[in-house]
């Protein structure tokens, strides 16, 4: 999607679909095309020169190409089959990623005179073809590709025994094996379509079969700990919102290992009743004891997000609404060959995975670091429910590589009008898939004054003063549609020294057949649908560096204490409030406290100007939550960094990420377990990174349909400088207005040379070129 915005090639080259190019990966896509512009609003932004190469970048094209043979290579010794012919016994890569460089080969280059860190690349294989089938994670590097290029198991970053090696049971659940269940599955429906056609007017006759009218799909988890697993098959009717149309009709398999002739039928589940055997189930039907009490609708149209014309008209709806551009011009500089921004004192590079997304580092305000990284580790949803479906779904988006879903972002809506539109890339086979204007970046109103005052009064003096000063922020957004869920991840950087990451959800709900009975896991939605109950639980990593890597973490409680006053003897004893700081001694994980009466604050030995150690506080925003359930079976241990509000940890090398993105499939044996990072180590004086859940208990509704509102499913957090400078952050911005009233004399104001825009603005819709999703460079 090309528009009149500024779409450069980020994070990738949009270039001509040509089979395995030799292009430059930062190659600027397109420059604007419609040479009218008002006040700035679509000009680029200003250019910028990074003070180092990015050493968090994404590995190019051109290596992935490389590490594609290299690992294909007969001397590698893997043995592998091209994915596209290979089978469950096979050896096949799944993906190549970016593997994280690690901080400690980062400071010494990107603080100093080190030298630039080697790269290397992230490589995840199926070994079906071993006698002990699993799916095993490598490390190939340095990069690019030289005979001194290794091929080694990434095992240091997993502390589950196992290193980066996943059971087959337990691995992710692929096409492969899916397809190979799909001949139990389309045998047990070939024996009772006659019922399914009288109940749903639906029939499965396998995956590939035109007359197949029901639509199966499968949650997560499939295992438990790798030595066993099963798919729960859930059925709907097909279509764009079949997540709205889900029929009362369950089928769970046994799926162990990798011969498919051993699979077998768990059961079947209907009516709230589990059937264990297709004879069971048949005879119960036959004995009328199966209806469908609440049938769902094929109709979709009621589930698709355009205009309604039988709810009526607004008055004046025909007109534009409100629109946030930036008027002056754009205010930010950027280095897109080295994905580097700079804004208002900000500073901060880019990287992109496809497991996590868009992370940030190195993260400076007027020079000084504040983060040496800002990024999200997981996103979940655990569901709630009396069937198969709901009663053990729990979903981990980063099982699904969450970076490959960010979607193309629709400019004056998603994002305002002259954003600048990012292009995003990510490894797809042996090639690199380009994602475009996946990503905007742009400086928006903040709604109020960063400060304001009046100081005097007409009455008592004679005159009077008022300062205000405008507040903005720079946002950087994308939005990754996994599935059915829309998450719109919005980084704010603003001009006071506050980062502000919120997050939003919208999209389908997966919903549940209706059973009236059942109205205490949520709500009648339509004809036979009922809105499932879920958490939302997001958690991200902020590895603070406050000026250094010494840093703790000070815990401020505001106490109730009784208290009296000599110079108010009447008053007796009565409670006043005090202040108690303490520091916290060991890595934990922790919650917000009740009424918020604790402050939790990073903090660098180093003091302001009055003494006070600087550092940043976080503030919880909207909707801070954690997960609900401590003890489910199915999050169990895999999932004990959603279970509290915040943790706070000594930061390791080999304890980059929270979560594996395997985890899912391993709630009671996870290959990545987080709670062995809380060892009793000390996180005083020590380089620490605090560990955050954002999130929203869904209470389902009926203004869930069609889809779920950003407007309240929405969870923030703000890092707030706290005597981190000796005085606010305000004090040098020029957009402000000193407004002086005396008695009897006109009004007056200083703009300090900032005046109002005087300017037409047009605004055009965007000339559109949708790229195909599966065209890899």
């Amino acid at each position: 999607m090309l528009t009149r915005s500024l779409a450069v090639a980020f994070l990738a080259a949009a270039a001509p679909v040509v089979a395995r190019p030799d292009i430059s990966f930062w190659k600027r896509a397109m420059s604007p095309t419609n040479d009218t512009r008002s006040c700035g609003v679509y000009d680029s932004a200003p250019t910028v020169k990074a003070p180092k190469v990015n050493p968090w970048a994404q590995i190019s094209p051109a290596d992935v190409t490389a590490v594609w043979d290299l690992v294909h290579a007969p001397e590698s010794g893997l043995n592998l089959t091209h994915p596209d012919k290979a089978t469950l016994t096979d050896n096949y890569v799944y993906f190549i990623d970016t593997l994280h460089t690690n901080k400690s080969a980062v400071l010494p280059y990107i603080d100093g005179d080190g030298p630039q860190p080697a790269k290397y690349a992230r490589v995840v294989i199926f070994e079906g073809g071993k006698e002990e089938p699993v799916s095993q994670e490598y490390m190939v590097g340095p990069l690019p590709v030289t005979p001194e290029t290794s091929i080694q198991k990434l095992d240091y970053i997993f502390n589950g025994g196992k290193g980066g090696a996943v059971p087959f049971n337990a691995r992710y659940f692929d096409g492969k094996r899916s397809q190979a269940t799909d001949a139990l599955l389309t045998s047990v429906m070939a024996e009772i379509n006659d019922i399914t056609i009288a109940l749903f007017g639906g029939a499965y006759y396998g995956s590939g079969d035109k007359r197949t009218n029901m639509t199966a799909a499968s949650p997560t988890p499939v295992s438990y700990d790798g030595t066993q697993a099963f798919r729960t098959i859930m059925f709907r009717y097909p279509g764009l919102s079949s997540y709205l149309t889900p029929i009362d009709f369950y089928v769970i398999l046994d799926i162990p290992g990798t011969d498919p002739s051993k699979y077998t039928l768990r059961g079947i589940v209907t009516n709230e009743r589990f059937f264990a055997t297709v004879a069971e189930f048949r005879a119960a039907y036959d004995a009328g004891e199966i209806k469908n009490e609440f049938p769902q609708t094929r109709d979709q149209t009621w589930g698709l997000l355009d205009l309604k014309e039988d709810m009526g008209v607004r008055d004046l709806d025909d007109r534009l609404a409100p629109q946030s551009i930036e008027i002056g011009g754009k205010r930010y500089k950027v280095d897109v060959e080295q994905q580097y921004v700079e804004f208002m004192g900000w500073s901060f590079y880019l990287s992109f995975t496809r497991t996590l997304g868009l992370m940030m580092f190195d993260i400076k305000f007027k020079g000084e670091r504040v983060m040496y990284e800002l990024s999200l580790q997981e996103a979940a949803a655990q569901y709630a429910g009396f069937q198969p479906k709901a009663a053990n779904t729990v979903y981990h988006d980063t099982y699904y590589s969450i970076g490959t879903y960010s979607s193309t972002l629709v400019e004056g809506y998603d994002c305002p009008f002259g954003a600048t539109m990012l292009n995003i890339s990510f490894p797809e086979g042996n090639g690199t898939q380009v994602h475009p204007q996946a990503l905007c970046l742009y400086e928006a109103d903040s709604g109020f004054p960063v400060s304001r005052h009046r100081t005097g009064s007409g009455n008592d003096y004679g005159f009077s003063r008022i300062g205000s000063v405008k507040g903005s922020a720079l946002h950087l957004r994308h939005i990754a549609t996994i599935g059915n869920y829309d998450y719109m991840f919005n980084y704010a950087f603003h001009v006071d020294a506050s980062i502000e990451v919120e997050v939003r959800a919208s999209g389908y709900l997966q919903s549940s057949p209706y059973y009236k009975n059942q109205s205490n896991f949520g709500p009648r939605i339509y004809e036979g649908t009922q809105g499932s109950f879920h958490d939302h639980i997001l958690t991200f990593k902020a590895d603070f560096d406050i000026l250094d890597t010494k840093n703790s973490l000070q815990v401020t409680e505001l106490k109730v204490v009784n208290q009296s006053q000599p110079w108010f003897p009447e008053l007796g004893v009565f409670e006043q409030m005090e202040l108690e700081t303490s520091v916290m001694a060991e890595e934990q994980q922790f919650n917000w406290a009740p009424n918020n009466q604790k402050m939790y604050c990073v903090v660098s030995d180093k003091t302001n100007i009055w003494g006070e150690k600087r550092g940043y506080r976080m503030v919880p925003g909207k909707s801070n939550v954690h997960l609900s359930i401590m003890n489910s079976p199915f999050t169990r241990d895999q999932s004990t960094l959603l279970k509290t509000n915040l943790a706070v940890t000594k930061v390791h090398d080999s304890e980059p990420y929270a979560n594996s993105w395997q985890n899912i499939n391993l709630p009671w044996a996870p290959q990545q377990d987080f709670g062995k990072f809380f060892d009793g180590e000390s996180v005083d004086g020590e380089d620490l990174a605090v560990w955050f859940n954002l999130g929203m208990h869904h209470f389902t509704r009926a203004e869930d349909i069609p889809v779920t509102l950003y407007s309240e499913a929405v969870s923030s957090i703000v890092f707030a400088p706290q005597n981190f400078f000796d005085r606010a952050q305000d004090g040098d911005l020029r957009n402000r207005r000193w407004v002086v009233a005396e008695a009897g004399e006109p009004l007056a104001y200083e703009d300090y040379g900032v005046p109002l825009a005087d300017c037409n603005v047009k605004l055009e819709e965007p000339v559109t070129k949708i790229l195909p999703w599966d065209t890899v460079y």
